[in-house]
């Protein structure tokens, strides 16, 4: 099967068991739901961290919370056991996330990639409930601006503004059941400066995501962004696909990931990743995802 037709049969299969989900019962969803007094109930637990791989998803941190994020990338595999399958070389983001209030989130990091710093906001518009008025979906609005720092001398006019990129994406994902969550994330990005004049300032891509949940505390999880054809026709940039293990341990979430991007910043990952599965461009590393409750209000998000 084609990696590209995997957006539309991710769709399909979001569409059929959102259907489906409408039978099931509230009872199933009671271990990681929180009841409300409006006769309807909040469910939580979509997916457990910040992040599906390198795609944000619709959590975030509570009202009073800091989450701390360590993504961490080694070399590809194909790089031969001269660079140890490319366990010699590696890149890495940490991340700081920070609720302001239960829907309302805000986040810095930096990664070594092109020495980039980032800042977000991240707003729960929507949340998923059962029973009365039930709202089938929870949705996030996610914002980003990236700056790259690394010198280049020959490329002096690359100032500030030159090196910025900003993007934003809604999050719209649904709990199909107690072991299964699924998001799609239509996404916008614009570069300040791209590489030539046939290249698009302003980027579109459609992200899906899913997580499937296969004992208490382990789960399998898939992320794919389909870049549009025909945006950034200078470079030969792949869409990203990744693939990860979490594992729930204690107050914090480690993932063993699988990616063709390097990166971990929306605007390189889903812009400027050059690897391809096919021949065997993947990057191997892991996530840990650390929750610190700074107010005693301060609950799991």
């Amino acid at each position: 099967m084609s990696i590209k037709k995997i957006p539309c049969i991710a769709f399909l299969l979001f569409a059929r068991f959102s259907l489906q989900a409408q039978t099931d019962s509230l009872m199933q969803m009671l271990n990681d739901s929180l009841s409300s007094g409006s006769g309807s109930a909040v469910v939580t637990g979509t997916f457990k961290a910040t992040h599906v791989i390198n795609m944000q998803t619709v959590e975030s941190p509570a009202a009073g919370a800091l989450n701390f994020v360590i993504q961490h990338r080694f070399g590809q595999l194909n790089s031969g056991s001269y660079n140890f399958f490319g366990l010699d070389n590696a890149s890495l983001r940490l991340g700081l996330e920070y609720g302001l209030t239960d829907r309302l989130a805000i986040g810095i990091g930096r990664s070594s990639v092109q020495k980039t710093f980032d800042g977000s906001l991240k707003y729960k518009l929507l949340r998923q409930t059962e029973g009365v008025h039930a709202i089938p979906v929870s949705l996030s609005l996610f914002g980003t601006i990236s700056n790259y720092t690394q010198h280049y001398t020959d490329k002096e006019y690359l100032n500030a503004k030159y090196r910025t990129a900003y993007a934003t994406q809604l999050l719209i994902a649904r709990k199909i059941s107690s072991h299964l969550s699924m998001q799609l994330a239509p996404t916008w990005i614009h570069y300040n400066l791209v590489p030539t004049t046939d290249d698009r300032n302003d980027v579109f891509a459609l992200g899906g995501a899913a997580r499937m949940k296969i004992t208490k505390r382990m789960s399998i999880n898939v992320e794919y962004n389909y870049l549009l054809p025909d945006q950034l026709v200078s470079t030969d940039v792949h869409n990203s696909f990744s693939l990860g293990w979490d594992i729930e341990t204690g107050g914090h979430v480690f993932q063993l990931v699988f990616s063709n991007s390097q990166s971990m910043i929306e605007s390189q990952y889903i812009g400027q990743t050059t690897g391809r599965w096919s021949k065997g461009d993947i990057y191997f590393g892991f996530n840990i995802s650390r929750n610190f409750n700074l107010s005693k209000k301060a609950k799991a998000g």
